[in-house]
């Protein structure tokens, strides 16, 4: 009997996205889900490496990683920008393909959770609540800096540049000018991260019955010159009128202009009024002011009584480099916020396994870190002895990806008896 039609009809019926790929990196499936995240059509991606396709951020491809490794990346999250200008996340497994021992491809199965990563993005937004300056915590002097620089941008209601990496916030200080502005209007966001021409057709047709409001045009480094052409001529028709012009770049705009990814002309329309802001590595002081209201938020909606981070998990926060900004530090507190049961302190056993691992990479955590605090006073004995148990276990089972039966004969000790040390950890 010919199995086919029945696969056929479950790659094309189940709600995850299917998206195989020969050792060139050509498509060769491609089902509706998929089509459903991405935005594309089969026949548009037969002929074409998919690297041509998409333009990805922060991380490259999971598929682009298996085709060269040969070996599975699973329960990778991946944000990208699909055809339409919109950013999605998905959470992938990706899997090798061989035929008699030789590479001929990769599979990637994706479940969409943008929904869910944009509820989390803007925590405000969940809230119902309008982003304005007095809602957004600040203490480092760059932070009070762009806000007093924000707030003159929102009285002149001049055209303004934003300037900073993914995460660092643009968005709410964007919509934060939008409210000080006094717009009644709406707040109208372009993601321009699209390479389609309908993007801008789209605003075209929707800026003539806006009265007044807020057209922010996120990220126009990445849009083709072609399309920067384009958006140009579009605000230029609407300048002087009662709309507020925001753009945002991620990077140097001169350095951006001198390697031919940002059009000088779109450059000067939008730098009336320029504002850089800081990677959150830069201003760590900003980071538990934020930890605080975010946690005030969280018991205020939905009843928990989480109060703060232990010493530890202080420390882990403090010397870690954040590369993904208040983004990254948004996703972490929303992921250990769904975990806690009774707790009112965070500790090291409720951070996801995978932000432990990075930290650690990234030179954190050893045990001369657990015999001297930071005032350089000695910990209690049996303070250290317990720290240092649980750094060098938590090593080991890092080590083997979590496998205790691994674990436990590398340490040399029975299994039930690494069993009894973990848990008892957990209980301090």
């Amino acid at each position: 009997m010919d199995l086919t039609p029945f696969y056929e009809f479950a790659g094309e019926h189940v709600a995850v996205g299917i998206h195989a790929v020969d050792a060139k990196g050509k498509t060769v499936i491609y089902n509706s889900k998929m089509k459903e995240i991405e935005g594309f059509d089969f026949e548009e991606l037969v002929d074409r490496s998919f690297l041509e396709m998409f333009r990805f951020e922060q991380q490259e491809s999971t598929l682009l990683k298996v085709l060269q490794s040969g070996t599975p990346v699973l329960n990778a999250k991946q944000t990208y920008w699909n055809r339409k200008g919109q950013e999605i996340t998905t959470i992938n497994d990706t899997y090798p393909i061989f035929q008699n021992e030789e590479l001929i491809g990769a599979i990637e199965l994706s479940r969409d959770v943008t929904t869910l990563e944009k509820a989390v993005y803007q925590p405000l937004k969940k809230y119902e609540e309008p982003i304005t300056f007095s809602t957004i915590t600040a203490v480092s002097s760059s932070m009070k800096k762009v806000i007093e620089t924000a707030e003159k941008a929102a009285k002149a209601k001049l055209p303004v540049l934003l300037i900073g990496e993914s995460g660092t916030g643009k968005e709410l200080i964007a919509e934060s000018i939008h409210w000080a502005a006094s717009s009644s209007g709406p707040f109208y966001t372009l993601f321009c991260h699209g390479t389609d021409l309908h993007l801008l057709d789209q605003l075209l047709l929707d800026m003539p019955n806006m009265t007044g409001g807020t057209i922010y045009c996120e990220r126009i480094d990445l849009l083709s010159l072609h399309l920067q052409a384009h958006l140009l001529q579009i605000v230029e028709q609407q300048a002087g009128d009662s709309i507020c012009f925001i753009a945002s770049v991620g990077e140097d705009p001169v350095e951006l202009i001198g390697s031919g990814k940002l059009l000088k002309e779109l450059y000067y329309f939008f730098s009336a009024m320029t504002i850089p802001l800081e990677p959150l590595r830069k201003r760590k002081e900003d980071i538990f002011p934020f930890v605080t209201d975010y946690f005030s938020r969280h018991r205020m909606n939905f009843g928990s009584i989480v109060k703060g981070l232990d010493r530890e998990v202080t420390r882990l926060f403090e010397d870690y480099d954040w590369p993904g900004n208040l983004k990254e530090l948004e996703l972490l507190l929303d992921e250990i916020t769904s975990m806690l049961t009774t707790q009112d302190i965070v500790t090291m056993d409720l951070l996801p396994q995978y932000f432990k691992s990075k930290s650690k990479s990234s030179g954190r955590l050893g045990p001369e870190d657990f015999i001297v605090s930071r005032t350089k006073d000695l910990l209690p004995l049996e303070d250290y002895l317990f720290e240092a148990e649980m750094y060098y276990l938590q090593k080991a089972m890092d080590l083997y990806q979590g496998n205790v039966t691994k674990a436990a004969n590398a340490l040399g000790m029975s299994r039930q008896n690494l069993q009894y040390r973990l848990r008892k950890i957990k209980k301090k």
